[in-house]
């Protein structure tokens, strides 16, 4: 069995299109996309509306979500880093983790058999 590896990307909504392509192109075929609210180490800023200064502590940000034992670690998260990066605060978070193990509840298959496309 293949050593399997989960790695969550949490950014800016309006970079998910361009990431899910950039991913889908280096072979990366699942995933989770989920919308999420976050503040990193800023807490958050302020926004004047209608004269009155408010404090946005959560932001909105995309969190997209895929397991992989084929396609390296470091590719993932390199283009991830690439498509992500503005430079400004906000681009966001990756995180890696290493998976015990997966399961396919259709087949029950196992480990990484679970992830890859069976077509």
């Amino acid at each position: 069995m293949r050593k399997l590896t989960k790695v969550e990307i949490i950014t800016r909504p309006d970079k998910l299109d361009e990431l899910k392509e950039a991913l889908n192109a280096i072979g990366v075929a699942g995933m989770t996309v989920t919308q999420v609210f976050g503040c990193g180490l800023t807490k958050g800023h302020k926004e004047i509306y209608r004269g009155k200064e408010f404090n946005i502590n959560l932001v909105p940000k995309v969190k997209l979500e895929t397991v992989i034992c084929e396609i390296p670690v470091d590719l993932v998260v390199e283009t991830a880093k690439r498509v992500c990066q503005t430079g400004e605060v906000g681009d966001g978070k990756i995180f890696v983790y290493g998976l015990e193990n997966a399961v396919r509840i259709r087949t029950g298959e196992t480990g990484d058999i679970a992830i890859i496309d069976p077509a």
